[in-house]
């Protein structure tokens, strides 16, 4: 008997994991699943890709076994939440397998996808429901279906949904959502929002937590170039060319920028390809299909593949631009080193972006190994008074805890060829 069995799963939900390579649980599943099964509301911390979606996937597959009949028109008896359209249509595809050979329909219903074909498929009513909030209120507003029904429900990913500006969003849904209900909430963080949003949506909680916020896996070799803003692109080519038949995933900060650079990529023989914003859900899955099949070997993206997203053998992984947000980055350098094997995850800092480094090493409490470069200079305070004459050098960042040296200039330390070739 394995621990999934020992936990009380269903006979069917044990074989169909046994089925598909997995008869161990993770933390957080080992944690949250007797919650879930209990019927008790749940709030998870844990990192993206340590298998939350087994960890809330599982109770409410359970729950769904024990309910007789078919849902009604245009209702929904689970709801699942989600931030971005690539994190629903991977929770749905990692839910299909499990609901194989029974009547448990799964629908996703996102943003940058035909809404008619997915109101049509709503009027049959659904079991699980994966959806992103605002593409969920304008189908309620539409009227083309109701959560009165809706009797378990799953916020992933919440706090990013907070990022993205979904608060007023999950406000409004939160008011629609039917008694008594069972409610299990997963975040990678806990900002003081979110415990509003805790309030308004689980009762009497139970509280588990694993990965504390801002570690990252062991398993990731962590790097940073100290680099001049002009001298991104050539660097981040001579470093992919070490690895041409690996794949890498980079992250920039603009939709824009991510477009530029990956001109770039291609004037330099690479098969690129881009995810952001502004593709629609076409272009969007499309770009991830021919990532995951080996079709090109570098994505450039913005942080709307920071989470959730499992690529397989994704190698490296470059922040070209530092995160705005320090615990994005972690986020970001967690789509490699999964399912147990090794990654590396390079950064590139230029000399505005001393701060972002500074909240990144902060929130990791680390500091990153330097591969090249010194650390800038901290840019003096517009509001500081003048210190007067005869002031020595500034500090440099946290990485190399050295004296920054005048030239702003890039450096290739004598360390710098090492890190890369291990990096790479």
């Amino acid at each position: 008997m394995n621990l999934f069995q020992e936990m009380g799963l269903p006979g069917p939900l044990v074989k169909k994991l046994t089925a598909m390579g997995i008869d161990e649980p993770t933390p957080i599943q080992t944690h949250a699943i007797p919650h879930g099964l209990n019927g008790e509301d749940v709030l998870g911390l844990a990192q993206t890709g340590t298998g939350k979606t087994l960890a809330f996937g599982l109770p409410l597959l359970s729950t769904l076994m024990e309910m007789q009949g078919k849902p009604a028109p245009k209702t929904v008896r689970s709801l699942i939440l989600a931030p971005t359209r690539e994190l629903a249509s991977q929770i749905k595809d990692s839910l299909i397998p499990l609901v194989a050979g029974t009547p448990i329909k799964v629908g996703v219903v996102v943003g940058g996808a035909g809404i008619n074909a997915q109101i049509k498929r709503l009027g049959q009513g659904t079991d699980i429901l994966v959806a992103t909030p605002g593409r969920l209120l304008d189908l309620l507003d539409r009227r083309a279906l109701t959560l009165a029904e809706t009797r378990f429900l799953v916020l992933d990913e919440a706090d990013q949904m907070l990022d993205l500006g979904f608060i007023h969003a999950l406000r409004k849904i939160a008011g629609l959502l039917g008694q008594p209900r069972q409610t299990m909430l997963f975040s990678a963080t806990m900002p003081k929002q979110m415990e509003e949003i805790a309030a308004s949506y689980l009762t009497n909680p139970r509280r588990v937590q694993v990965n504390p916020p801002g570690k990252a896996a062991d398993k990731i070799i962590q790097a940073v170039h100290f680099i001049a803003k002009a001298e991104k692109p050539n660097l981040l080519i001579e470093l992919l060319d070490a690895h041409r038949d690996e794949r890498a995933l980079v992250f920039g900060r603009t939709k824009h920028g991510s477009d530029k650079l990956a001109k770039k990529l291609e004037s330099a023989g690479y098969a690129v390809a881009t995810i952001h914003g502004n593709k629609s859900q076409g272009q969007r899955e499309r770009a991830l299909k021919a990532f995951r099949d080996g079709d090109v070997r570098v994505l450039v993206a913005t942080d709307v593949a920071a989470r959730g997203l499992d690529i397989p053998d994704v190698k490296h992984v470059y922040n070209y631009d530092l995160p705005n947000v320090a615990e994005n980055y972690v986020h970001r350098i967690g789509r490699t080193a999964r399912a147990g094997k090794d990654g590396a995850a390079i950064a590139f800092c230029a000399p505005d972006e001393m701060g972002e480094l500074k909240d990144i090493q902060k929130a990791m409490k680390m500091s990153i190994p330097v591969a090249s470069g010194r650390a800038w200079e901290e840019l003096p305070d517009p509001s500081a008074k003048p210190a007067g004459r005869g002031k020595g050098p500034r500090q440099g960042g946290a990485a190399t805890g050295k004296p920054a040296g005048r030239s702003r200039g890039r450096r290739r330390g004598g360390n710098g060829g090492g890190t890369r070739a291990r990096a790479a």
